[in-house]
């Protein structure tokens, strides 16, 4: 597999390896499909290399089972790579705003205050921040706190945050960001999701 090389080397004092090793912020955000299966696929190379992983599912409902954590439950438990948590922040889902929004806002706020106690403490080493975008895009969580607290993470701590509308703020802190645009999609012609596509 060829190896990338940087465009710029900045002068920042620091080794390559130093460097390469970096902890990184990722956010997945735009209309388009995709976005937590591409945090997904993360989550499955940091399990391959046996990192600790923490799956914060903001917004969807706790009742919604996607076909992604009960792959990563059950390769978390059998041994052989990284340990799998995963914990359901919400109650409601991500593209509808229901009459529960206030139970949705304290759950929201409730899910990111334990993301905070688990980065102080280095629980894990990757962090997937399912549809944190929304809790911040609706004023649940406070943007200028998520990044100051991701600026001062201890650490070699990667976290990757998906969700339409990321905020600007976060948009420019982050490392990586991943604008999932929509070309065509199944549901423009009638079609709903289907099992093993959508869930």
């Amino acid at each position: 597999m060829p190896q990338g090389q940087p465009s710029v080397v900045p002068d920042d004092g620091l080794t390559t390896r130093q460097r390469r090793n970096r902890p990184l912020v990722v956010v997945h955000t735009g209309i388009g499909k995709g976005k937590s299966t591409a945090a997904f696929g993360l989550a499955l190379r940091a399990w391959n290399q046996g990192w600790p992983i923490g799956v914060f599912q903001f917004v969807k409902s706790a009742k919604w089972k996607v076909g992604e954590e009960n792959a990563l439950r059950v390769l978390g438990a059998c041994g052989e790579g990284g340990t799998v948590d995963w914990h359901k922040m919400g109650e409601g889902w991500s593209w509808v705003q229901r009459d529960q929004q206030m139970d949705n806002e304290e759950k929201a706020r409730e899910g990111w205050e334990q993301v905070k106690r688990d980065l102080a403490a280095e629980t894990y080493q990757l962090y997937v921040l399912d549809e944190f975008a929304y809790p911040m895009h609706w004023g649940w969580v406070d943007t200028d706190e998520v990044v100051d607290v991701l600026r001062n993470r201890p650490g070699t701590q990667h976290v990757v945050i998906t969700g339409r509308n990321a905020p600007e703020k976060l948009v420019d802190f982050a490392d990586l960001v991943t604008d999932m645009s929509k070309v065509k999609h199944p549901m423009d012609a009638g079609q709903k999701g289907q099992r093993g596509i959508e869930w």
